[in-house]
């Protein structure tokens, strides 16, 4: 009977710890609802692109042609206002913003915005503002590339890896973008004489052990120019692994080809960090995209970036990185927006970030809880933001804060 009793006691405390845990999970479960995603909004996108395609007189075979979406991106006022409902006033700051800061979208990413909504996050991240404008604080590299350049191409910070910037191209030109400087007025990629003494200087220097791909768009290189550069970095003995930085999954899927992946399944192992910063953004087109990218052995992971208005929320942050997780892509980092010159109206206060952190833990699987981190300017590097939960540390004992808030003292032994 003592034993008896000793179960159905423990069954009864199990039982109302899990209760407990329940009404933590109930409120998040009844707002997720009132947050949209791309699978909840196939309809809506559906609607969307059969609207551009009557208007460019396009086929269902174009749309899925990352050739024709590029070739059609939007880049003129009068062509966007006849795809997406303009207030004069909207009207007039695109074409006031675009005289000082280029702008472009893809049609596919245009496909994803409200209509009805002018802060609706698609169109913040991907429509110019007139606070472009107003704000003039910030730096135009603000990380510092330019004197972290030891040869062309190359961008190093860290003592065992380096990124090759490889083109200023991208299919939509982010309106928080960290390297607007970049852009320019004209799409050009860096000339294979380029690239070769970027690939000297890797292999003159072998403690480098892994490259990040990334511009502008790295998936924007033609499939021949980048098979090329992967092979070249796959026979450098010292280089251990390669990535790509790209936002194509997001703002382009449909850059994802079978040669494509044909290519990138010849080269193991590579990385792609892509860059998905709303629920809104992981549709079915993307997820095709990621299972292609997966079945060609690629490790996808996430780095949003914390923007104001658009994800500054826990509620968002939990719904996208649990989103993110359901097309297998690894949420990595949070990043907090940087602060270049006419973005300043994205950066968010640093406690949002803080605050979505303690929601993240405990509320949802570590798999979907990224590193906030902050790039410490002039190139210092990656420095991780976390909430403080180790209270003190002594000889003895160490005291830590739970992710429910209860103190508890742990032997330091």
């Amino acid at each position: 009977m003592a034993v008896e009793s000793k179960e159905l006691n423990e069954r009864l405390q199990s039982l109302h710890r899990a209760n407990e845990l329940k009404l933590k999970a109930i409120p998040y479960m009844n707002r997720k609802e009132k947050i949209p995603t791309g699978f909840l909004l196939k309809d809506e996108y559906l609607q969307s692109r059969d609207r551009i395609l009557t208007t460019f007189k396009a086929t269902l075979e174009d749309w899925e042609n990352w050739h024709w979406q590029m070739k059609n991106r939007i880049t003129d006022l009068q062509i966007l206002q006849e795809l997406l409902p303009l207030t004069e006033q909207a009207a007039q700051d695109i074409l006031e913003v675009g005289r000082t800061y280029r702008w472009a979208i893809s049609p596919y990413y245009l496909s994803l915005m409200d209509s009805s909504n002018p802060w609706d996050p698609i169109r913040l991240q991907g429509l110019p503002r007139i606070e472009e404008l107003l704000d003039l604080t910030g730096e135009e590299d603000p990380m510092g590339e330019a004197f972290t350049n030891p040869a062309p191409c190359i961008t190093r910070r860290y003592p065992d890896r380096l990124i090759i910037n490889v083109t200023n191209l991208c299919a939509m030109y982010c309106r928080h973008c960290q390297r607007r400087r970049n852009i320019g007025e004209t799409d050009s990629h860096e000339t294979r004489a380029q690239l070769q003494a970027a690939l000297d200087y890797i292999r003159a220097n072998p403690e480098i052990r892994d490259v990040l791909i990334t511009g502008g768009d790295a998936l924007m290189l033609s499939d021949l120019t980048l098979h090329w550069l992967l092979e070249e970095l796959h026979s450098i003995p010292h280089v251990e692994i390669k990535r790509i930085g790209t936002r194509v999954p997001v703002t382009l899927p449909m850059r994802i080809t079978d040669e494509l992946c044909s290519i990138l399944a010849q080269y193991p192992p590579i990385y792609i960090n892509t860059q998905f910063n709303h629920p809104k953004e992981v549709t079915a087109e993307a997820k095709k995209a990621a299972d292609k990218l997966i079945s060609a052995g690629v490790v996808l992971g996430n780095q949003a970036v914390l923007l104001k208005n658009i994800n500054d929320t826990p509620d968002i942050m939990i719904r996208l990185n649990q989103e993110l997780l359901k097309i297998r892509v690894r949420p990595y980092y949070i990043f907090h927006a940087k602060h270049v010159k006419g973005t300043h109206h994205f950066i968010p206060k640093i406690e949002n970030g803080l605050d979505i952190m303690e929601k993240l833990r405990g509320f949802t699987s570590g798999l979907a809880i990224p590193t906030y981190i902050i790039n410490a300017p002039g190139g210092k590097g990656k420095t991780p933001i976390l909430p403080q939960y180790l209270l003190s540390l002594d000889d003895e004992e160490a005291t830590l804060r739970t992710w429910e808030g209860n103190i508890i003292h742990y032997p330091n032994y």
